[in-house]
């Protein structure tokens, strides 16, 4: 039986104008009541990730940052702050590249290691309070996410190789759309996050669904029993689906969403 659903926020459960259906709040609460949890698994922070499901916010639970922020029934279960040499040997590998603009988050802020015009905004790499700085912030500045604008998309994945080769011992790095590459700490996924919540419910493995498309969304698909990817997903996360099912545009993780309610 299936006790949680995670999913992917971009390209995943928002539509293609990268907003939440609006029957999507309806399912999760029909599906709480049914004792399913739903828990958005994402690189957006937390906050962010409450203001979209604010009708049923309360209702759910959150892997957020890709796996830095993690909250369960409405509490905190872990945050994970980069460390501070960590952020400084990540600064200067960026530096090293001509095409790479770093950009660093806390709680409320981003900050741009690079003039603002070198960023492209994404799906889920929306900038808020943007800061351009000449240096990482300071030490008393709680850093929970990290991720890497590449100016030449031709190079992304060339770049991601050569971001691993420098700095395998403190990251992963994973490419995320067309021209940025997520930054996670090199124990923290998506998937860490997601056994924390497990754990906090008293959930295994095979009684979780999962959505993704990304590889950002690799770790989580493979650590549960009943992955689904989308039919837009990147080749390699198709490869390690259990279900391949249609666009985020058809609306197709409420579609499964519904369908797992008729057989509770």
């Amino acid at each position: 039986m299936i006790k949680l659903i995670a999913t992917d926020m971009d390209g995943t459960l928002l539509d293609e104008n990268s907003q939440v259906p609006e029957e999507t709040f309806d399912l999760i609460h029909r599906l709480a009541e049914k004792g399913v949890r739903f828990v958005a698994s994402s690189g957006r922070r937390y906050d962010t990730l409450r203001w979209f499901f604010e009708p049923v916010a309360d209702e759910m639970d959150y892997v957020a940052s890709l796996g830095t922020q993690v909250y369960a029934d409405g509490r905190l279960l872990d945050r994970e702050v980069f460390s501070t040499l960590s952020v400084m040997r990540l600064f200067e590998t960026c530096q090293m590249f001509d095409c790479l603009h770093l950009a660093l988050y806390d709680a409320g802020h981003a900050y741009l290691l690079n003039d603002q015009s070198r960023y492209l905004r994404e799906l889920d790499k929306d900038l808020p309070d943007a800061i351009c700085v000449f240096d990482p912030p300071s030490p008393d500045v709680s850093i929970i996410k990290a991720a890497i604008c590449c100016d030449r998309p031709e190079q992304i994945m060339d770049m991601a190789y050569v971001l691993e080769r420098e700095l395998s011992e403190w990251f992963t790095f994973l490419p995320s759309g067309s021209r940025w590459i997520d930054v996670t700490p090199r124990h923290v996924s998506k998937a860490t996050g997601l056994a924390q919540v497990m754990r906090y419910w008293g959930i295994e493995r095979d009684e979780v669904m999962a959505f993704g498309d990304s590889m950002n969304d690799y770790a989580m698909l493979r650590f549960v029993g009943h992955p689904y990817v989308m039919a837009n997903a990147r080749y390699a996360v198709k490869q390690v689906a259990q279900h391949v099912i249609g666009s985020n545009a058809e609306h197709a993780v409420q579609a499964t969403m519904r369908e797992l309610l008729e057989t509770l």
